[in-house]
C-alpha cells in the first residue's frame, strides 16, 4: 500500500533521499575538519570510505520503497514502447494485422454473442422453453388448438404461451404510421417473469373471445415517442388497424419479448387477431399454423424430463387438435407430428437455423486469419530478434537472466496486441453493425439483432490478446535468448554464425503463413465462386428494373370482386406512367420466401404436392418469364366458371413424362369438388422461394373474383424504364388516390429481393474474399519483410560473393531462392490442408465442387505471384550492394 501511496510523488522521495545522504556526507566532513585538521578533500575522502559506497546505499534505500516486479516490468515497457515509436513502419503494419485479426473475430464473435448465447434480459430466462414440432415444414409454427391442448401441461411447466409478430398501423395525429408490435396471450408476460414499468401486463382474462375492450400493452420507446413519457397514459385510447384499444402498461426499456430478433412496440391480446389480420387465423383451428409458442419449466424439471414427456404425450394433443385422420400439410401427416422443447434461454428466433451454420464458417476464417496475423508477426519479430542479437548477448554478460529477457520480448509482443486489440474493439462495433445490415435486410419486415459488446465480447477480446501474446511473442523470445550468445560479442560482423539454425525456424513459420494462407484464399475462392453461380443460376426470369409493390388491402372497405376490381384500376393506372413498361400483379412475387400449396394428380394417377401461385394475365410478360406452349391468362379465365390453369416445365413433366401436357387435365384433388382443370399453357421455370433449390412443380391459376368477403392480397409488379426515384413517388401519389386507407406500400427492388434472399451466403462470401485479399496481403508483408531482414544481415556474405566474382543475376537468383522455397513447400502443404478442410464448406456450396481444380490452382498461382513480388525489391537490394562499402562495414 506505501508502494501505490508513494507512486505518484516517487521523484520527489528520491531527491529527498539524495539529499538526505549529501547531508550526511557533508556534517561527516565538517565533523573531520574540526576533530582531526584535515583539509575539506582529505576530510571529504575520509567521510567517503567511511559512510560506504553512496550509489548503492541509494539504490537499496529505494528498495525499500519499491515493488521490484512491478518497477522491472515498468521499466520493460517503456523500454518497448522507445523501441516500438523508433520503428514505425514495423510497428503500424504490426498493429494494423493484429486489427484485423481480433477486429474480425471480435465483430463476428458478437453476432455470435447476440444471437446464440445471449441470455434473453428476463428474470427467469433459464426456466424458458421454446416449443416446435419434430416434422417437416412445421417446425416453430403451432395451430391454435395445439397450443390450447398444451396449456393443460400443468405438471411440466407453470406457463405455456404463444406469440406472433405483427406490424399494426397506428393512427396518429399526423396520419397512420406502421408499428412492430406482437399477438401475445395471457400468459406471455407472467411466463417471462417482467414487471411493468407502468400499470399492468396482458393477464388470461384479457384474453378471450367475445371480449368487450381490449387492453394494450406498449413499450418505453413508444410511450417516449407517442406520448413524451407522459405518466397519465393508462387508460389512453390507440387506433390500432381500425381497433380502439386502451393503454394498460408500459414495459422497461430492456424488454422486448420472447423474440430475439423482434422490437414490438405494441402488445395485444391474441383474441383481438381476427379483428387485426384480414385471415382470421384464430378461427382457421388446424389449418393454420402461425402461432410461437414458449414455456416456463416448473422448478426441477429439466428440458430431457420436458422432451420425454412431450414425446409421450404428442399423439393424444395432435389428435386431439386436428380430428381429420387424413389431414396433411406441406407433404407432413398428423401421425409424423412429434412435440419437443429446447432450451429458451436465448430466446426464440427463426434466424438461428438460417445464419448458425454461416456465422460459424466465417468465425472460423476469422481465426484463421487471426493465426496467420500472428504468425506473421512472430516471423518477423524473429527476424527482428536476430538483428538484437548482439544487445541480447551483452544483456546476458552483465548479469541479465533468460527469464528477464523473455519477459523483456514478451511485453514487446504484449504492447503490439494491446494496441491491436483495442485499435479491433473500436472498429468491431462498426463492423457489427454493417454484418447486421446485411444479414437482416428483408422485404417482410424490420429484423433486428443485438451485436454491442458485453462482458462476453470484451472478454473473448482479451483472451484474443493474450493469445495473440503468446504465439507471436513466445517462440521469438525463447529462440533469441536460447544457444550461444557470447560468440556474437566476439564477432566484428553482424554476424551469420546462427543464421543456419534460426533461418530453419523462421522458414517454417513463413511456410506455415504461406499454408495458412492457401486456406483462406482456397476458402475465399470456392465461396466467392459459389456466389457467382448461385447469382447466374437461372431466376426464370428478368430481375432487371423490376418493381414490387405490395399492397395491404386489410384496412379499407372493398372485399370480393370489388377489390379485385381496385386491383385492375392500380394496374392500369399505373401502366400510363412515363417509363412503364408493363404492369401485372401476383399473390406471390418472386424470391419471396412465400409458398401455396394444392394438391393435384392427373386422371389415374396419384396426388403430387404442387406450388401455387395466383396472377394476373400478362403476369409472364411482365416477368419476361418464357412461355414455352400455349397461350397466357385472358380477361375471361378470370370468371368463375374458367378452369384454365398454366403450369411451368417441371410441372407438366412431371405429370406428363412424355410431353403433349398442353390441353391435358389435373384434378385439385383438395378441392371437395374434385375440380378438373384445363392446361391451357406451359411456361419456363421460376424460382419463388429460394434461389438455391431447383425451381418446383408450380401450378398458376387466374386472379379472379373472390368470394364477397375475401380480402386477397397481391403484389404489383412493375417494369420501368430510366431512374425509379420519380416512379415510386408517383405510384404512391396513385395508389393513395384509388385508396386513402391503403397504407403506404413498402417498394423492393426486385435485384434487392434477390441479395436479400441469399444474404447469409451474399455475406459469408464476401467476408471469405475480403479475409482471402488480406491473407494475401498479410503473407506478402511477411514474406518481404523477413527477406529484407536476412538479407540485410547478409550485406557482408553478399559482398564478399560480388567481390569473388558473382553476377547481379546470380545474387537475385539466390535472394529469389529462399524465398521460392519456401512459398512451394507452404503452398503444397496449404493444398493438403485446403483438400481436405473444403469438405466443411460442401454444404454451404452452390454448383461448384469443394475440390474444384481451378479455384486450388488459381489460389497457388496467387501465392507464388505474392511471394515473387515480395521477393523482388530484397533481391534487387542486394544485389545493387557495393561490394567495397559491404567490406569496410566489418
Amino acid at each position: 500500500m506505501s508502494w501505490l501511496s508513494n507512486i505518484f510523488r516517487r521523484r520527489s522521495i528520491y531527491n529527498d533521499l539524495s539529499e538526505e545522504l549529501r547531508q550526511h556526507l557533508e556534517e561527516k566532513t565538517e565533523q573531520l575538519m574540526h576533530s582531526e585538521g584535515l583539509s575539506r578533500e582529505q576530510a571529504a575522502l575520509r567521510a567517503r570510505v567511511s559512510f560506504g559506497n553512496r550509489t548503492v546505499i541509494e539504490e537499496r534505500s529505494r528498495e525499500t520503497w519499491q515493488w521490484l516486479r512491478i518497477e522491472n516490468l515498468l521499466r520493460d515497457v517503456k523500454f518497448s514502447a522507445r523501441l516500438l515509436w523508433r520503428s514505425p513502419g514495423f510497428t503500424l503494419i504490426a498493429i494494423l494485422t493484429l486489427t484485423l485479426g481480433i477486429g474480425a473475430n471480435t465483430a463476428v464473435f458478437s453476432l455470435l454473442n447476440g444471437l446464440l448465447l445471449r441470455p434473453l434480459p428476463v428474470p427467469n430466462a433459464r426456466q424458458l422453453a421454446v416449443l416446435r414440432m419434430q416434422a417437416s415444414g412445421l417446425s416453430y409454427g403451432f395451430c391454435y388448438p395445439l397450443f390450447q391442448g398444451l396449456q393443460k401441461r400443468h405438471d411440466l411447466f407453470t406457463n405455456i404461451f404463444a406469440f406472433d409478430s405483427h406490424t399494426f398501423q397506428y393512427h396518429s395525429q399526423n396520419g397512420d404510421k406502421p408499428v412492430d408490435g406482437a399477438l401475445v396471450s395471457g400468459e406471455f408476460f407472467s411466463g417471462l417473469g417482467t414487471s411493468p414499468e407502468l400499470g399492468r401486463t396482458i393477464t388470461a382474462a384479457d384474453d378471450h373471445k367475445g371480449n368487450p375492450a381490449f387492453g394494450a400493452v406498449i413499450s418505453d420507446g413508444f410511450w417516449s415517442t407517442y406520448f413524451h413519457r407522459d405518466p397519465k397514459v393508462l387508460g389512453r385510447k390507440l387506433t390500432l388497424d381500425g381497433v380502439t384499444f386502451t393503454v394498460v402498461g408500459v414495459m422497461p426499456p430492456s424488454f422486448y419479448g420472447a423474440e430475439v430478433t423482434a422490437r414490438p412496440e405494441i402488445y395485444v391480446p391474441l383474441s383481438a387477431e381476427p379483428l387485426v389480420e384480414s385471415f382470421d387465423m384464430l378461427d382457421s383451428g388446424y389449418r393454420g399454423w402461425w402461432l410461437s409458442v414458449g414455456a416456463t419449466r416448473k422448478p426441477g424439471v429439466t428440458l430431457a424430463q420436458a422432451n420425454a414427456a412431450l414425446q409421450a404425450a404428442s399423439s393424444s394433443l395432435v389428435n386431439e387438435a386436428i380430428p381429420d385422420p387424413n389431414w396433411s400439410s406441406f407433404e407432413t401427416k398428423r401421425q409424423d407430428i412429434r412435440i419437443a422443447a429446447e432450451d429458451g434461454t436465448n430466446g426464440y428466433s427463426y434466424l438461428r437455423d438460417q445464419y448458425r451454420k454461416p456465422l460459424l464458417l466465417v468465425f472460423g476464417l476469422c481465426v484463421l486469419t487471426l493465426l496467420l496475423a500472428c504468425v506473421n508477426l512472430a516471423s518477423l519479430l524473429l527476424a527482428r530478434s536476430a538483428v538484437r542479437e548482439r544487445e541480447i548477448a551483452t544483456r546476458l554478460a552483465i548479469g541479465a537472466t533468460r527469464a528477464r529477457l523473455i519477459q523483456q520480448l514478451l511485453i514487446d509482443s504484449l504492447l503490439l496486441a494491446l494496441l491491436g486489440t483495442g485499435l479491433g474493439l473500436a472498429v468491431a462495433p462498426l463492423v457489427s453493425r454493417l454484418l447486421v445490415a446485411m444479414l437482416t435486410s428483408s422485404r417482410d419486415n424490420t429484423i433486428y439483432l443485438d451485436a454491442s459488446l458485453d462482458w462476453r465480447g470484451v472478454l473473448f477480446a482479451a483472451c484474443a490478446a493474450i493469445l495473440s501474446t503468446l504465439l507471436v511473442g513466445l517462440l521469438p523470445a525463447i529462440q533469441s535468448t536460447a544457444g550461444d550468445l557470447i560468440r556474437p560479442m566476439k564477432d566484428g560482423s553482424r554476424g551469420t554464425q546462427r543464421h543456419a539454425h534460426g533461418g530453419l525456424l523462421s522458414r517454417g513459420l513463413l511456410a506455415l503463413e504461406v499454408a495458412l494462407a492457401m486456406l483462406l484464399v482456397t476458402g475465399s475462392g470456392l465461396l466467392g465462386s459459389s456466389l457467382y453461380r448461385l447469382y447466374h443460376s437461372g431466376l426464370g426470369f428478368d430481375a432487371h428494373n423490376l418493381l414490387e409493390v405490395p399492397v395491404d388491402p386489410d384496412h379499407q372497405s372493398l372485399q370480393g370482386d370489388a377489390l379485385m376490381h381496385m386491383y385492375d384500376d392500380i394496374s392500369a393506372r399505373i401502366a400510363t406512367l412515363p417509363g412503364v413498361r408493363a404492369v401485372a400483379y401476383a399473390s406471390i412475387p418472386p424470391i419471396s420466401g412465400q409458398i401455396g400449396m394444392t394438391s393435384m394428380h392427373a386422371p389415374g394417377a396419384g396426388d403430387q404436392f404442387l406450388k401455387t401461385n395466383s396472377v394476373s394475365p400478362g403476369y409472364f410478360a411482365a416477368m419476361r418469364t418464357p412461355r414455352i406452349d400455349g397461350r397466357d391468362f385472358t380477361l375471361a379465365d378470370r370468371q368463375e366458371s374458367s378452369t384454365n390453369i398454366l403450369i411451368n416445365r417441371a410441372a407438366a413433366q412431371l405429370f406428363y413424362p412424355s410431353g403433349h401436357a398442353l390441353g391435358k387435365t389435373l384434378v385439385s384433388s383438395g378441392d371437395k369438388k374434385k375440380q378438373v382443370r384445363t392446361i391451357a399453357g406451359i411456361v419456363e421455370d421460376a424460382k419463388y422461394a429460394s434461389l438455391k433449390e431447383p425451381a418446383p412443380p408450380t401450378v398458376y391459376i387466374p386472379a379472379r373474383a373472390w368470394k364477397a368477403d375475401a380480402k386477397p392480397s397481391f403484389t404489383v409488379m412493375v417494369r420501368y424504364t430510366g431512374t425509379v426515384g420519380p416512379l415510386v413517388s408517383a405510384i404512391r401519389s396513385l395508389i393513395h388516390s384509388v385508396s386513402a386507407d391503403i397504407p403506404d406500400p413498402a417498394f423492393f427492388s426486385m435485384e434487392k429481393a434477390i441479395d436479400d434472399s441469399i444474404s447469409a451466403e451474399r455475406v459469408m462470401a464476401l467476408l471469405a474474399v475480403f479475409f482471402g485479399i488480406s491473407a494475401l496481403l498479410v503473407t506478402g508483408i511477411g514474406l518481404y519483410g523477413v527477406l529484407a531482414y536476412s538479407t540485410a544481415r547478409r550485406t557482408n556474405e553478399i559482398g564478399i560473393r560480388m567481390a569473388l566474382g558473382a553476377a547481379r543475376a546470380q545474387v537475385i537468383q539466390l535472394v529469389f531462392r529462399e524465398n521460392a522455397w519456401v512459398a512451394l513447400t507452404g503452398c503444397v502443404a496449404g493444398l493438403v490442408a485446403a483438400f481436405f478442410a473444403s469438405r466443411l464448406l460442401a454444404t454451404s456450396l452452390y454448383g461448384i465442387s469443394p475440390h474444384d481444380p481451378w479455384v486450388l490452382a488459381t489460389a497457388m498461382a496467387a501465392l507464388c505471384l505474392i511471394a515473387a513480388a515480395a521477393s523482388l525489391i530484397p533481391a534487387l537490394r542486394a544485389a545493387s550492394v557495393d561490394p567495397m562499402r559491404a567490406l569496410r562495414t566489418e
